[in-house]
């Protein structure tokens, strides 16, 4: 159990404000010629819902700061939600008179219906697996004793609300399969509820588990209970889904027994940033305890041995492993009292090391698997061995050693893509891998850890050929020179000539790696004609720690100079051109289109800012903002609040600018990145914005950052985002789209 990702930044309310306009604009005719698309563009008026602006100035650090729009941050307040109302009536009111909007929806649609599976899981003679038949809001569980056979439903989220908002955010299942321990959240939050569900019968028993968030959960061998992280209950009278989190805790819970009898294993007052993920070996012998701070990836290692009682949890202290937070250390297994971890210490790219608890001096550890000049992204070990993931260059490969370090093959993969699973136990002769592209959904494979052999378990079918589109791989230079890769993706009819609608994605943080990987929205845009761009920028994970130190912090210009470079090659290269290049991302992402938007608006003509985090001087006031200090620096230090000031996205709009169209987007239920941020940022834009494009803003209901969010709530979502893109970049679909074809003038 592995500190979750979601602590990461990678995704209907009441009545109208005091002078929001009710005038709607009048609906586009894609332009016919360059004379009709200027008059068109002067035709267009915007007026957008007045929004209050506060005479507010703070002193920080000696600088002046405005923040007119800080009473946006009162999310439940009448005026706020009257704000919000005004802005989707806008909003909707001019997507809805979109032409191409209803052949979008249809052919996202289409295309969403194929059958999704997840990897399988093997617990006491039993398979665990998750499957979408296609247009499902939510992914079903099963089990089956025969892989060979459908199995039997084990939970159907589906049936847990009306509308597909309450998702499964978790899984653990006990050593013998007997028990399954599942998380819920509701409407996006990242909050969840835990219950433990009896598989034999597939009813739930009496336990219910709350506060929790950012923890999954692992069970003692004797399938008694399991650990799990939780913080205490919100104060009365505080927003659960804005207030700042501290002092997680860890806990074991008894089956059979209520939340308030749960053990406490773990606290440390002294210290409110960190949080614990308990994780129990193999052999059951010991707990291992994963510190974290924030997001940074130094983490700390601790220990407690298990020798369960009738009562009690037992064991001995927790032990100090690891205690210097000097690098990242993930634990991959052990040996008896010898521990292997994934490390990057003195390893930029990553090795696993066997660290003896008997002799935990770092004079004693062996290195089992040596750096490569591959980025090591994850090890487990399985059928006893290693099975090493790599990416290189943002491509995955698989090399399997020995538990002694010889390596002892790679494992063929279908292509270019990303590759994940390899998961198991030490006994098993199996174990389960997915590989997906950007044109080809995920396939799932049974390899057989003995010959090395892989057989296709489920291959989805589908309703459009994968030999239609092509990926390339290409390199070009950042603005300090430094190398970048980007996959470019597109139908393979399209061919550079300066005009190609172009949508370049990006996320550059907190060392995650973008690799390739299929979605349904992108295939869409590229049946439209358009090409799909990703770029592997600094700040991310795919050459290791450096690469994404060289993007955080004093160093995060780098991450945006990498953006724009992109941009630049894509239209150097002839593919685009600024007016037909449109950016986008989520989280992380959003900065990165938000600040890029601010910085280089004659670049890029048109935006998608995704649930990002865009006011910089205050993002670590909300929920888990305060983690996220790792990668941008705190703005409580007057050096990193320089570097702060200067690309955050809300301070740094500028009146009389043209900006891009831009189409921001959020959700009201988003607990991670407070939707205060989308807010302000619209607000400032739609204020300064000297030209004649839109400046609009999205708000979801009933929805979070973007995990757990149900099928049709996406649908909804892509279909208004590249109809956004469609109208502003003045794409012309041709009447047989949908069978990927389509014309752009």
């Amino acid at each position: 159990m592995r500190s979750p990702s979601g602590f990461l930044p990678c995704l209907s309310l009441v009545a109208c404000m005091t002078a929001c306009s009710k005038d709607k604009p009048a609906p586009r005719v894609p332009a016919t010629d360059a004379a009709a698309h200027e008059a068109d563009e002067a035709a267009r008026t915007f007026e957008y819902p007045e929004t209050r602006r506060l005479d507010l100035v703070e002193t920080l650090h000696g600088v002046d700061v405005a923040d007119p729009y800080r009473w946006l941050e009162d999310l439940d307040s009448e005026e706020t939600r009257a704000w919000i109302e005004a802005q989707n009536e806008l909003t909707f009111g001019y997507l809805e008179k979109i032409p191409a909007r209803n052949a979008i929806r249809a052919r996202l649609t289409e295309l969403w219906d194929y059958e999704r599976y997840g990897l399988p899981t093997r617990r006491g003679g039993r398979y665990f697996y998750s499957k979408n038949d296609g247009l499902q809001n939510q992914s079903v569980l099963y089990v089956t004793s025969d892989l060979d056979e459908e199995g039997r439903v084990l939970l159907d989220p589906n049936k847990l609300s009306e509308d597909g908002t309450v998702a499964l955010s978790g899984i653990a299942i006990s050593e013998d399969g007997r028990y399954l321990a599942y998380g819920v959240s509701k409407a996006g939050s990242d909050w969840q509820e835990w219950f433990v569900r009896d598989v034999e019968t597939g009813k739930d028993l009496d336990d219910h588990l709350r506060w929790i968030k950012f923890s999954g959960a692992s069970w003692t061998k004797d399938g008694k209970g399991f650990f799990y992280s939780r913080y205490d209950a919100p104060k009365e009278g505080e927003n659960e889904y804005a207030g700042v989190n501290y002092y997680q805790k860890l806990y074991y819970h008894r089956v059979g027994t209520p939340q308030a009898e749960d053990e406490l294993v773990y606290e440390r007052k002294d210290h409110k940033e960190w949080g614990f993920d308990g994780e129990v070996t193999e052999d059951g012998k010991y707990v291992i305890i994963h510190v974290r701070v924030g997001t940074d990836p130094k983490n700390g290692i601790f220990y407690r041995r298990l020798r369960p009682s009738k009562s009690r949890l037992g064991g001995g202290r927790v032990v100090e492993l690891l205690r210097d937070f000097d690098a990242e250390y993930v634990f991959v297994g052990n040996d008896g009292p010898v521990f292997w971890f994934r490390t990057d210490k003195d390893a930029p790219r990553g090795k696993v090391i066997a660290v003896d608890t008997r002799r935990p001096e770092p004079s004693n550890w062996k290195v089992v698997v040596p750096e490569t000049d591959a980025t090591l992204e994850s090890v487990s070990v399985v059928g006893n061995r290693f099975f090493a993931k790599y990416l290189r260059d943002a491509k995955s490969q698989v090399e399997v050693y020995t538990l002694s370090g010889k390596h002892e093959r790679t494992v063929e993969l279908p292509g270019m893509g990303t590759v994940y699973g390899f998961g198991g136990r030490r006994k098993d002769k199996e174990t389960f891998y997915g590989f997906t592209s950007f044109t080809m959904p995920a396939t799932i494979y049974r390899y057989d850890i003995g010959s090395g052999r892989s057989e296709v378990w489920r291959k989805p079918p589908l309703k459009f050929d994968p030999a239609d589109f092509v990926t390339e791989q290409v390199f070009y230079r950042s603005k300090d020179g430094t190398k970048v890769p980007m996959f470019v993706s597109r139908r393979k009819d399209v061919t550079p000539n300066g005009e190609r609608p172009t949508y370049l994605y990006g996320y550059g943080g907190f060392n995650i790696p973008i690799t390739p990987s299929f979605s349904v929205p992108n295939l869409v845009w590229m049946e439209m004609g358009g090409v799909y761009a990703v770029a592997n920028l600094r700040g991310g994970g795919e050459y290791g720690e450096t690469w994404h130190q060289a993007g955080t912090k004093h160093r995060k210009q780098n991450v945006f100079d990498d953006f724009a470079w992109a941009a630049k090659w894509l239209i150097e290269q002839g593919w685009t051109k600024p007016s037909r290049l449109a950016i986008g991302g989520r989280s992380n992402g959003g900065l990165l289109a938000g600040a890029s938007i601010v910085q280089h608006p004659e670049l890029f003509g048109a935006a998608l800012v995704g649930v990002g985090v865009l006011d910089m001087l205050r993002f670590h006031k909300f929920t888990i903002g305060w983690a996220w200090v790792s990668d941008y620096g705190s703005p409580d230090d007057p050096e990193d609040f320089k570097a702060l000031l200067a690309y955050s996205p809300y301070h740094n709009v500028r009146d009389g600018v043209a900006y891009p169209a831009t189409l921001i987007y959020t959700a009201d239920h988003d607990d991670r990145v407070v939707p205060a941020h989308s807010y302000k940022f619209a607000a400032a834009l739609q204020h300064a914005q000297a030209g004649p494009a839109p400046i609009l803003i999205r708000i979801d209901t009933k929805a979070g950052h973007g995990a757990g969010k149900p099928t049709t709530k996406m649908i909804e979502e892509w279909t208004d985002l590249w109809a956004f893109l469609v109208d502003n970049l003045h794409m012309e679909l041709s009447p047989s789209f949908g069978g990927a074809q389509a014309t752009q003038k």
